[in-house]
């Protein structure tokens, strides 16, 4: 038995690799989702051009061209509706929303944060890892709360942290898995194999065969 494709909204504020994985993902004909909008609220957001070469429905809405955040918000929130999204994903969208906008999309919208959350908030995620001093690092996929970079974990991966990493070089070792996990976990939440209890995200099917990873190795 098949079932229709979650229409998903992407919200992006630059070139929106994280965009582009799940596109890439969507046109498996077994994934879950389908990509039917990439929104930015940045008038030069690379993403926006690539997404539109690639024939999805693209849409600026540039939040400095409104009153308030309400009023952003509110037309966001057209764009959103027209495009008859059942989930919105944000990938690099660089604005805190609302509590109501939130509320209004509870459980169906997820964010990806480039640490291991609860750890490192905020921006200059590898920075902070590396002062630190950790030896893992890696990315998050939550479902997006009022409060920054919170919300119920729905899916985590992790990279090491070498000796003398930079900034960027861990960056990139982390955007590589982040590319891996944001298209596994929308596969998840498409499907509504993740169900939220005490602001903890259950699966349905809680199965983990992945050796662990050891940092520096055993």
């Amino acid at each position: 038995m098949t079932h229709a494709k979650k229409r998903t909204a992407v919200l992006i504020s630059g070139r929106g690799s994280n965009m582009m994985s799940l596109v890439t993902a969507a046109r498996t004909a077994d994934y879950p989702a389908e990509i039917v909008t990439v929104i930015s609220n940045r008038p030069n957001a690379a993403g926006i051009a690539w997404a539109a070469a690639q024939g999805i429905a693209t849409r600026v809405i540039d939040h400095k061209a409104y009153p308030s955040r309400d009023a952003f918000e509110a037309e966001l929130e057209n764009a959103l509706s027209q495009s008859g999204a059942e989930i919105v994903a944000l990938a690099g969208f660089m604005r805190l929303m609302t509590p109501a906008f939130v509320a209004r999309w509870q459980t169906r919208m997820i964010n990806i944060h480039p640490s291991l959350l609860p750890n490192f908030k905020g921006l200059h995620t590898h920075e902070q890892a590396i002062a630190a001093g950790v030896k893992i690092a890696g990315c998050t996929v939550h479902y997006v709360r009022a409060e920054m970079d919170s919300g119920p974990i729905i899916a985590q991966a992790a990279v090491p942290v070498l000796s003398g990493d930079t900034a960027a070089e861990l960056g990139a070792r982390v955007l590589a898995a982040e590319h891996v996990l944001y298209p596994a976990a929308l596969r998840l939440v498409a499907l509504g194999r993740t169900q939220v209890k005490n602001e903890k995200v259950i699966l349905s099917e809680d199965v983990n065969d992945s050796p662990p990873l050891f940092s520096p190795n055993a």
